[in-house]
């Protein structure tokens, strides 16, 4: 008989996630986002962003969380090298950020551009951090996106959460403004180091070694 977990709001990571925090041999496990606090000493319980009680710490068992400045340059490595490949892509179509014909500015290439770095950039985070837990940036920075509940690697819905609200509002609108507020939110987040997005997705960045 199957011992998965019992059918969730998204994908469950597999038992056998080499990073899944294992639960403490005494009184079982939790989840501090939905399940009721166990008993003082227990497994974690409540929820860090409602307002139940939390006894134990939910980074117990995990790596120590990376730096900012170090996810900051994992970040520009990962846009720059999927920028190369938008640009890549809209240059053989002809599709530019702007044509200037004397007056003409011609929004609508800009807008087929945005669209596209947003596919992109959604899919490069989803597939690869789904896959992993980690980017290319990341990876070779040693740093992961852990679940915060458990330090599993994250789902591909958890992983889509979080890369929209990453790159839909930077392809469309802000730009560096909003990746400089999401991302830049870990300078001063306590106790987790989470960005906007990874608060969106419940998610932490943790060091690989």
């Amino acid at each position: 008989m199957s011992s998965e977990p019992p059918p969730g709001s998204g994908q469950q990571p597999p038992d056998d996630d080499p990073f899944r925090k294992q639960p403490p041999p005494a009184e079982g496990s939790g989840s501090p986002y939905s399940a009721p606090p166990p008993p003082p000493g227990g497994a974690p319980g409540g929820d860090p962003y409602g307002g139940g009680s939390y006894p134990a710490d939910p980074l117990a068992g995990m790596p120590p969380l990376a730096p900012s400045g170090r996810r900051t340059l994992a970040r520009i490595i990962d846009m720059i090298l999927v920028g190369i490949v938008v640009w890549l892509i809209t240059w053989g179509f002809g599709v530019s950020e702007y044509n200037v014909n004397g007056d003409d500015v011609q929004y609508g290439k800009s807008l087929a551009q945005s669209l596209l770095a947003a596919v992109l950039y959604i899919a490069y985070d989803t597939v690869l951090i789904s896959r992993s837990g980690q980017t290319l940036g990341k990876r070779w920075l040693g740093m992961r996106v852990a679940n915060l509940d458990n330090g599993s690697t994250p789902s591909v819905q958890t992983t889509l959460t979080r890369s929209a609200v990453l790159w839909i509002p930077f392809a469309f609108c802000c730009a560096c403004i909003w990746t400089a507020i999401a991302g830049g939110w870990s300078y001063f987040d306590k106790p987790y180091k989470q960005g906007l997005h990874d608060k969106a997705a419940k998610t932490v960045v943790v060091t690989t070694g």
